[in-house]
């Protein structure tokens, strides 16, 4: 073995990681200098998107359970922090106890969810995950009558803001006699609880929790032979990648002051999972690609508008018509030229290249067997 190789390659490694954490502390400032606080604000949803993303990542990209109404978790823990931390009960809990009853309620939802789908896969486990999540949904939009909860459609207000130490981070805060805005306050906190969320999901990743989600997304009749529980497996992939969702959910709602049903919907759970597939499933870096992407890009196209004003000196078509087809055709180039994701794991980047041989291989075996 060459050593000297090796000791190369953990110091490109190392300095690699110093530059990456210099990068994101520094972010806030480097954005916020060039593009204005606004973009702050869109990095802080970065992360929060990131959380989900890697949460639905245990349940799509793992265990391969098709789960379409993920944003139902995250409406939990959103929903339970404005509940709790809000003048609707009179109640303001501390938030180093809401999110972890949070993350735990959370999964209890997620295991109610994956208790009656156990022998439901596909397509099927897709539509009953769907109806959940609408139901969730339609539940707390009615939940003001005749007893008044969630105040219905309305949503609710005045949510307390995310406090550490008596401290709010909603205000803004000096740093070598610079006032800096509480959003950068949020993205610090955001960033920790994303690191941590990684953290965990490696680790998950390299346990033998972590293979059985493998063994069973690749053949569960087979893992299942092979002595796995299917069952609490299965379990445990719906109540971790939940209680992800409720961490996430709580810090939104303390974050925006507000929530309402209207920010749970379908389409929430769709991009969600087009983050996982478009960054490449079971692939943690490719993950957090493409929740960067699919939150980032959106809000770059709404420079379209004014830049149609630029060019023609009116607006011709409709930017948010323009900019959501735009979207859309480089989610089909993307899932054209790069199926397996824009950055798949090895393991999936191999099996995407060795199908077309496989394929030939099984139509020359048919052809003979027609001879």
């Amino acid at each position: 073995m060459n050593w000297q190789r090796v000791k190369s390659d953990r110091r490109a490694a190392l300095v690699a990681f110093v530059a990456l954490g210099l990068l994101l502390a520094a972010a806030p400032f480097l954005v916020g200098a060039g593009l204005g606080n606004g973009w702050v604000r869109i990095l802080d949803f970065t992360l929060l998107y990131v959380m989900l993303a890697l949460g639905l990542n245990i349940v799509v990209g793992y265990a391969g359970l098709l789960d379409l109404g993920y944003v139902a978790f995250y409406a939990v823990g959103a929903y339970l922090y404005a509940l709790l931390a809000s003048p609707q009960f009179g109640l303001h809990l501390p938030v180093w106890l809401i999110l972890p009853l949070g993350a735990l309620v959370a999964g209890l939802f997620g295991m109610t969810l994956g208790a009656p789908t156990l022998r439901l896969r596909g397509d099927y486990l897709a539509i009953v995950t769907l109806g959940f999540g609408e139901i969730i949904r339609i539940f707390l939009n009615n939940l003001d009558a005749p007893v008044n909860i969630t105040n219905g459609p309305q949503g609710i207000n005045l949510i307390d803001p995310i406090a550490l130490g008596g401290v709010s981070l909603s205000q803004s805060f000096s740093l070598f006699g610079m006032q800096v805005p509480g959003i950068y306050a949020y993205y610090y906190l955001f960033l920790a609880l994303a690191l941590l969320i990684v953290f965990i999901s490696l680790r998950l990743q390299d346990s033998r929790i972590g293979r059985a989600w493998v063994a069973i997304r690749e053949d569960e009749v087979a893992a299942e032979a092979m002595g796995i529980n299917t069952r609490n497996v299965k379990l445990l992939a719906f109540a971790m990648g939940a209680s992800f969702g409720g961490i996430s959910g709580g810090l939104f709602a303390g974050f925006q002051g507000f929530v309402s049903p209207e920010s749970f919907n379908l389409m929430e759970s769709v991009m969600i999972l087009c983050m996982v597939v478009l960054g490449g499933m079971g692939h943690i870096p490719g993950v957090i690609l493409g929740a960067i992407l699919l939150t980032v890009l959106p809000e770059a196209l709404r420079y379209i508008g004014p830049l149609e004003q630029a060019l023609f000196g009116r607006v011709v078509v409709d930017p948010a018509d323009l900019r959501m087809l735009i979207f859309g055709l480089a989610l089909i180039v993307v899932m054209i030229f790069r199926p397996a994701g824009l950055w798949p794991s090895k393991t999936r980047r191999r099996e995407f290249d060795s199908e077309p041989s496989v394929l030939e291989h099984e139509q020359e075996a048919l052809y003979d067997a027609s001879r």
